[in-house]
């Protein structure tokens, strides 16, 4: 039997309009899809009928499947002679271990493909009247995971470095952690006065900012109950999110 592909498809921020082209097609035409909730309902709603939905999502406190799990079932779904899409928020290769699923899929001599999806470490501030570089604000922006492989003895953040950053900071995943995010850049030096910006349900209908520094930001998401999924940013380029955001 003639292998299947696989195509590591990121569907965006969220909104379904963000949607590529050709991820919309994928979706359209698939015989499996392996999806998890970051994608959002929008978009889930959009799965045809016809496709082998599985859900493989990594939820707190409930792992439907580990990631080796999903890397031995794409590898059988594509065994099969299936065509697979491998569905995911954002873009499969920023956080998105889409790195390792393709590893694991060329060892196996699988065909796969990426279809890179808008990230919404970038797509999620500019939603929110944040643009993570400007002229007169920033001209360097980092990524940082808010989740680290809790295997990892070390942290493979330098704070210390991070501190003395003079751009923009943008951390994924990152609401469990703000707190001691927040603790380990003042520490080394961060000013408190710099300006924090949190984007809850970024490009969704119900998408919600709280603004504040590095001094109040933690406060203040507790006063709002702030949750997942959320976009934290930190500098100087916050400032303009009353500006152009209307609000």
């Amino acid at each position: 039997m003639a292998k299947g592909k696989v195509y590591l498809v990121g569907s965006g921020p969220g909104d379904p309009e963000l949607l590529t082209v050709k991820a919309k097609r994928l979706i359209e035409n698939a015989e499996v899809i392996m999806y998890d909730q970051l994608p959002g309902k929008d978009i889930l709603g959009m799965l045809p009928e016809s496709a082998e939905k599985i859900d493989v999502g990594k939820y707190a406190g409930n792992h439907k499947l580990s990631q080796w799990q999903i890397n031995e079932l794409l590898v059988r779904r594509a065994s099969e002679g299936k065509n697979v899409v491998r569905l995911k928020g954002g873009d499969p290769y920023l956080f998105g271990r889409g790195g390792e699923e393709a590893q694991a899929l060329a060892a196996e001599g699988i065909e796969v493909e990426v279809v890179p999806g808008i990230t919404s470490a970038i797509a999620v501030p500019a939603y929110a009247g944040i643009p993570v570089t400007h002229r007169d604000f920033a001209s360097m922006v980092t990524f940082i995971t808010g989740h680290e492989d809790p295997t990892k003895t070390d942290s493979a953040l330098d704070w210390k470095y991070l501190a003395r950053f003079e751009g923009t900071l943008v951390i994924l995943m990152g609401v469990s952690q703000l707190p001691h995010n927040v603790k380990e850049l003042v520490k080394h030096g961060k000013p408190v006065d710099t300006p924090v910006a949190i984007i809850e349900r970024g490009t969704r209908p119900d998408q919600r900012v709280t603004v504040g520094t590095l001094g109040d930001i933690v406060g203040l998401c507790k006063q709002r109950n702030v949750k997942a999924p959320a976009i934290t940013v930190i500098g100087d380029v916050v400032k303009l999110h009353r500006e152009l955001a209307g609000n």
